[in-house]
């Protein structure tokens, strides 16, 4: 039975979120992918799904990597379409899944960035500073920052905390990461004394009507967002030798800085909540970096002619 491109692009992200459990960003780039593919298939008179052929996305994808297109935008728009794809021949909306055989282009894997332990002292200390039991905002700079930094949290993880995801007992967090799938991370003592602040000094001053379960709060009373850990990450990061950076460095840095002291890497994949482990390896190419420029600047026999 032949379906619109439009209707079925529709019903495929119903499905994605609801079967699929994938995240509302996620099904939002993956739904504007096939709603771009359609729009570049309109030129040819290509409307339905059983006209879609092999070819015919090759070529789009071909315009978009000549557009300048990141590699690794380019790997998500082909993920989008092998998964539409096969949808629609699970569905019985197409005889031949016409994606099967669509390959991604390798996506770069650039090292994160990291910010040292030096700066991060600084960060925390100026941090501290500010946090008095007048000052709610800065309270939970800090509550935020320490969290971010102790747990290795994405900063949707940490935004989409709610009270009863802390574990005072034995502290450790509860977060719901990519997929909907959850977690316990732990925190340690810096964190925890900043949490207890936060929790019974600087929360109850911005307390609203809209405030429900939300562990950090704004100043208008609402969940924190995550635009403003955005902002106020690149705020402390400026002029420091990491230079102006977002939430993720702090991800980064947790897990570098773990490494460095000899946790398992296993572990640290699994306090990161990364599926697969070549993508925490990252981490291991990055403390190899460090390692090979102190051997080239310390090494006698390492050193150019």
């Amino acid at each position: 039975m032949s379906r619109d491109l439009k209707q079925a692009t529709n019903e495929f992200a119903d499905y994605l979120q609801a079967a699929r459990g994938f995240s509302p960003n996620t099904v939002k780039a993956y739904e504007s992918d096939v709603l771009d593919l359609g729009a570049f298939l309109a030129n040819i008179d290509v409307l339905s799904v059983d006209q879609i052929e092999l070819d015919q996305v090759r070529d789009w994808l071909f315009a978009a990597d000549q557009g300048g297109l990141a590699k690794s935008t380019l790997a998500r728009k082909s993920a989008a379409i092998r998964s539409f794809s096969a949808w629609l021949k699970k569905n019985n909306l197409i005889e031949v899944d016409f994606a099967h055989r669509l390959k991604s282009p390798k996506a770069s894997r650039p090292l994160p960035k990291v910010v040292s332990r030096e700066t991060l002292a600084e960060i925390f200390d100026s941090l501290a500073v500010k946090a008095v039991p007048d000052n709610p905002n800065a309270i939970r700079d800090l509550v935020a920052i320490e969290l971010l930094y102790a747990s290795g949290c994405r900063v949707s993880e940490l935004v989409g905390l709610n009270l009863e995801d802390v574990d005072y007992a034995r502290n450790i967090l509860k977060v719901t990461g990519k997929g909907s799938k959850q977690r316990m991370v732990p925190f340690g003592a810096p964190a925890r004394e900043a949490l207890d602040t936060w929790v019974k000094v600087g929360r109850p001053q911005l307390i609203g009507e809209k405030s429900g379960q939300a562990l950090l709060l704004n100043s208008r009373g609402q969940r924190l967002g995550v635009r403003q850990i955005y902002s106020l990450v690149a705020s402390l990061t400026e002029g420091t030798a990491t230079g102006a950076t977002g939430p993720h460095s702090l991800r980064h840095s947790a897990a570098t800085h773990l490494l460095d002291g000899g946790a398992d890497l296993r572990a640290v994949q699994e306090l990161l909540g990364h599926a697969n482990i070549t993508t925490t390896q990252v981490y291991t190419r990055l403390d190899f970096q460090h390692l090979a420029q102190a051997y080239d600047a310390a090494h006698p026999r390492a050193r150019k002619k």
